[in-house]
C-alpha cells in the first residue's frame, strides 16, 4: 500500500502540470532510486506514471520485477530492444496520450537523447526539466512515511548490534587491520540479511585518519593503534542505508588529539540541541562552525545530510549560503562534526537523527571509544 499512495501523490501533481506521462529511467547511464521508492524495484528498469493513475514498469530482469515490484503492469525491458524511446513511444500508446500531450523525461537526459525523443515522438510535447518531476520526488522523499521510518527503526537496531561488536572486538584485538574492520562490517550486515553497505566502508587508521574520506577507503595498515582511527560505514535494508561514524582513541594522545576528540563531541551535542521543527538547516551547521571557530579550528566539510535510499540526500546540513532547507517532522538524517589534522590525526562522530514530532531522536549510537 506505501508504494500505492507515493504513486498518488505523484499523480496528484501531475495534474496541476497538465502532465500526461512521466518517465523514469534507472540503469548504468542514469541511476533513479526514485523507480524503487515507487515500486520496491531494485534497480535497471523504467517506469512511467500515466495521467490515469496507471504504473507500468519496464525492466531489465523481470523475474526480479515480479519478486519485489508493485505496480499496475510490467513489461520486459528486451520486449523494446533495451531502447528507451520506444518503450516511451509503446507507453505513449499503451496509455492512450493525446496528440500534444506533456510528457516528461529526466532531467539528466542527455542533449542529443533529448532529440531522439523529441524525433521519434513528435505529435507530443515532450519536456526535460531540472526544476520538474525529480525535484518534486526529492522534496517527497525528505519526509519519510511511516513503512520508512518502520525500516529505519529496524536498521538503526542492526547498525547497533554492529556497532558494539565492532567495538568488543576491536578491544579484544580480533579487528586489527583496517581491511579486517571493512570484511567484518560486510559479513555481519549479510548475516543479519541485509544487503550490505550502503557504500564503501572507510577505515582509517592513525596514519590515515587526517583525511575526510581516506584513500583508499581501506588498506591493510593497522587500525586502533596509538592515536585517532575513524570508522565510517552504514549498512543497507530494503535499500535504505544507515549512516555513522565512530572515532577510536588509542594510547596515549597529546593534548591537541584530547582537545579535538572533546571539541567534536560537544558540537555533537551542540547541533543536536538545535534540532527542531522548522529550524533553517544552515543555521545549525553555522553554530557548530561558530563553536570549532572559537578553538581556532574549522570543519571542512558539512554538519550532515539526509539519508534514505541513498546515502546522501536532502536536507543538507551545511552553511553554505543558498541552503534553504528546514527541518521538518519525518526527515532523518545525519550530524557529524569531525576535525583533522595532518599530524594529530582526524576525528569524527556521527549518528542518526530522526526528528518526530516530540523532537529529535537519536536512532544509532556510535561513539568515540577510548581504548
Amino acid at each position: 500500500m506505501g508504494y500505492i499512495k507515493r504513486r498518488e501523490k505523484i499523480y496528484k501533481w501531475m495534474e496541476t502540470e497538465s502532465l500526461s506521462l512521466v518517465m523514469f529511467q534507472d540503469n548504468e547511464e542514469r541511476r533513479d532510486t526514485a523507480i524503487r521508492w515507487l515500486t520496491g524495484h531494485p534497480g535497471d528498469a523504467l517506469l512511467f506514471l500515466s495521467s490515469d493513475k496507471k504504473a507500468l514498469l519496464v525492466p531489465w530482469d523481470i523475474n526480479i520485477a515480479k519478486l519485489y515490484a508493485s505496480c499496475d503492469f510490467m513489461t520486459p525491458f528486451m520486449d523494446y530492444a533495451l531502447d528507451p524511446v520506444k518503450a516511451l513511444e509503446s507507453s505513449a500508446e499503451r496509455f492512450k496520450i493525446p496528440v500534444n500531450g506533456k510528457i516528461e523525461i529526466p532531467s539528466r537526459t542527455s542533449y542529443p537523447d533529448f532529440l531522439q525523443y523529441v524525433d521519434k515522438l513528435s505529435s507530443y510535447d515532450i519536456i526535460c526539466r531540472r526544476d520538474g518531476v525529480k525535484s518534486k520526488v526529492e522534496q517527497l522523499r525528505m519526509i519519510k512515511d511511516n513503512e520508512e521510518i518502520r525500516i529505519y527503526r529496524t536498521l538503526s537496531e542492526l547498525t547497533n548490534q554492529i556497532i558494539d561488536l565492532i567495538e568488543q572486538n576491536v578491544r579484544d584485538r580480533q579487528l586489527k587491520t583496517e581491511m579486517d574492520v571493512a570484511a567484518f562490517i560486510e559479513y555481519e550486515a549479510r548475516k543479519r540479511d541485509c544487503e550490505g553497505t550502503g557504500f564503501t566502508t572507510l577505515a582509517a587508521g592513525p596514519e590515515r585518519s587526517f583525511g575526510i574520506h581516506a584513500f583508499p577507503s581501506y588498506t591493510a595498515a593497522p587500525f586502533a593503534g596509538t592515536g585517532l582511527s575513524i570508522l565510517d560505514f552504514g549498512i543497507v535494508l530494503h535499500g535504505y542505508t544507515s549512516d555513522v561514524t565512530m572515532t577510536f582513541a588509542g594510547g596515549k594522545l597529546s593534548k591537541a588529539q584530547e582537545e579535538r576528540l572533546d571539541l567534536v563531541e560537544k558540537a555533537f551535542h551542540l547541533a543536536l540541541s538545535k534540532v527542531k521543527d522548522g529550524v533553517l538547516c544552515k543555521n545549525i551547521a553555522q553554530s557548530v562552525d561558530t563553536f570549532f571557530k572559537k578553538s581556532r579550528l574549522s570543519m571542512p566539510h558539512g554538519l550532515g545530510h539526509g539519508i534514505g535510499l541513498q546515502p546522501h540526500e536532502p536536507p543538507f546540513l551545511r552553511s553554505r549560503a543558498d541552503n534553504e532547507w528546514k527541518l521538518s517532522p519525518g526527515m532523518i538524517f545525519t550530524i557529524e562534526p569531525g576535525l583533522y589534522d595532518p599530524v594529530e590525526g582526524g576525528c569524527r562522530f556521527e549518528n542518526d537523527i530522526l526528528l518526530t514530532e516530540k523532537g529529535a531522536e537519536v536512532l544509532t549510537h556510535s561513539k568515540i571509544v577510548r581504548l
